[in-house]
């Protein structure tokens, strides 16, 4: 089978755009992947999305999308895997290339998280938990993940101080990033100040909330990826090695173990084996941080740290810039921002363009492996990718 590439990426900084729609989001993000990509154009499009039937009152998401930028007519849909649809979004269009169904695929992401106030779009959120054991007793994301953390931080002997590392090194990068939401540096002091929201979770330790649209142009055959780089004088091809996609129960209380992640690990795993790729070789990742605590978690589920030693890893300095791997220099979820159904092809795109070398925020040590990581609850669904740089 043909392999797949990106060859175009597109991203609309993130915010709170109460004047706009999604579908010009969208259309703002797909035209400038289409310009990256020399003016090629997608055969299908693929929308991942969480909240538009909440938030947006509005269904036919994919035609919608479609015909507002331009391409009524093109096959197009929505997927929805909560704040993992954009993961999910990246899989179902790897699909449809590699299988050879299209040619040239937008795997896409959108979100509009400001159609509402806060507590209502706390409450369509928490809909990924289980309805019937988990929101019917009024827990939301938050409360979730601060169970989490207290069990993370009394197991394995962490203070708050200790886990808020993490937010501080976030905001540093997402300074750098001009797509970022909260593009602006913070202080240790300031994250423990901030706000307490769900004990021991503060309002820094936690992604903020807002709009934003991501979308990569992925085509199929190297040796079309390789005329379209020509054509617009770029020597460096991004193939998409691998897209892997587990799920682990939706309520907590039934997890094998609350600090494991099963479907994370399954799906990296599985992501690391279908590229040919070994764990070691992978210099720089974007992984899902919704909360600190999520952050840590991941690093170990993916294998880049022991279990219980990632808060201590990274405080010591590991995972940041010299290191292997280097993680999360868009600024991640927490300070890059959190756009539920986008947020899996902003790290892809974030991470296609540190392998190009061409991502205009902190920059990674000359990348040739990268991962992304992205799920939908609290890694009720997980999808991981591969991406290797070709020369």
């Amino acid at each position: 089978m043909e392999r797949v590439f990106i060859i175009g990426v597109g991203m609309t900084k993130i915010g709170r755009f109460y004047e706009k729609h999604a579908k010009e989001l969208f259309a703002e993000a797909l035209w400038k992947a289409i310009e990256d990509a020399g003016g090629v154009k997608p055969q299908a499009i693929v929308v991942g999305n969480m909240t538009s039937s909440v938030l947006m009152g509005q269904d036919s998401l994919g035609a919608m999308m479609a015909d507002y930028a331009g391409f009524r007519g093109l096959p197009a849909f929505k997927v929805e895997a909560a704040c993992g649809s954009g993961g999910a979004a990246l899989y179902a269009a790897y699909a449809l290339v590699k299988s050879g169904m299209v040619d040239v695929v937008a795997a896409g992401g959108v979100e509009k998280l400001t159609e509402a106030n806060t507590e209502f779009v706390t409450r369509a959120l928490a809909q990924a938990a289980d309805a019937d054991y988990e929101v019917f007793y009024g827990a939301t994301f938050t409360g979730l993940n601060a169970m989490v953390a207290r069990l993370y931080k009394s197991l394995f002997g962490y203070t708050d101080e200790d886990l808020s590392h993490w937010p501080v090194k976030m905001h540093e990068y997402a300074s750098y990033n001009p797509y970022a939401q909260l593009p602006r540096k913070t202080t240790l002091e300031e994250v423990m100040e901030s706000p307490l929201i769900a004990d021991p979770i503060r309002l820094f330790h936690a992604a903020p909330l807002g709009d934003g649209a991501a979308v990569v142009l992925l085509v199929r055959g190297e040796e079309r990826a390789r005329e379209i780089a020509r054509k617009i004088g770029r020597d460096t091809l991004i193939e998409v090695a691998s897209v892997a996609l587990a799920t682990d129960s939706v309520d907590l209380t039934t997890r094998n173990d609350l600090l494991t992640m099963d479907s994370t690990v399954k799906a990296a795993r599985e992501a690391l084996q279908k590229a040919n790729i070994e764990l070691k070789q992978v210099d720089y990742v974007e992984l899902h941080d919704a909360f600190h605590v999520t952050g840590f978690v991941a690093l170990e589920d993916l294998g880049f740290a022991p279990k219980g030693l990632a808060a201590k890893l990274f405080k010591e300095g590991r995972f940041q810039k010299g290191d292997k791997p280097e993680v999360n220099f868009s600024g991640g979820l927490k300070a890059r921002g959190h756009p539920v159904g986008a947020t899996g092809i902003y790290q892809v795109a974030e991470a296609a363009m540190q392998l190009r070398g061409d991502f205009p925020g902190y920059k990674a040590s000359d990348p040739a492996v990268a991962m992304t990581h992205n799920i939908g609850g609290i890694s009720t669904i997980a999808a991981v990718s591969i991406l290797k740089r070709v020369k």
